[in-house]
């Protein structure tokens, strides 16, 4: 049996069509993109290419279409579903790498579906493609016991702690906050108090 098998399109109808029971709204995802694109504008970070992790119903794919003409949008997913239905690239991020580096990673409500083995190689997958800003979202333990509506948010999914993947993240990024990641291969090009110390 396929392990990425729920992942149909009765999922994403659910999750992100439904209106009733979607987690996000086209409103919310253009004040999310408008954000990302702002914070790198404003550290004069050039956006030329975008790989989207887990790119579901094209969300990114759609706004950059709209907003940002001209970038070279990669989409991934697992689904075949939506593969066939947006083009995407059928990729587990887990076992794939491409060859090429993107200027901005965006992989939004993945991590937390792969079981532990995966985490790392996953994320050291994505630290290997990143010439510059990665957007990560990834439910926690405690995002489910405080922040999330449980009405609208998958909670078939591997519940851990944010230690746990602050602890995995650390070993390849420096935060930057409100989810945003820059590759610790990279010099960052932020002032010294956007950062944590070095080392941290």
């Amino acid at each position: 049996m396929d392990r990425f098998e729920r992942f149909d399109d009765a999922y994403y109808q659910r999750f992100y069509e439904d209106p009733k029971t979607q987690v996000y709204t086209e409103e919310d995802h253009d004040a999310l993109a408008r954000f990302v694109f702002g914070f790198a504008r404003w550290n004069q970070l050039t956006i030329k290419s975008v790989l989207d992790i887990g790119a579901g119903v094209g969300h990114w794919k759609s706004w950059l279409q709209a907003n940002a003409s001209g970038i070279r949008y990669t989409g991934t997913e697992v689904s075949q579903a939506m593969c066939k239905r947006f083009g995407h690239q059928h990729r587990d991020i887990a076992r794939w790498r491409d060859r090429k580096k993107y200027d901005l990673i965006v992989c939004q409500g993945v991590l937390q579906y792969l079981p532990d083995p995966d985490v790392a190689p996953a994320i050291a997958n994505i630290a290997a493609m990143a010439k510059g800003l990665v957007y990560l979202e990834i439910t926690t333990r405690g995002d489910l016991r405080e922040n999330c509506d449980l009405t609208r948010t998958d909670q078939e999914i591997y519940v851990r702690n944010g230690s746990y993947y602050r602890g995995i993240l650390a070993g390849h990024f420096i935060t930057v906050g409100c989810g945003l990641w820059w590759p610790k291969e990279v010099p960052a090009p932020f002032y010294e108090l956007e950062i944590p110390p070095l080392g941290k």
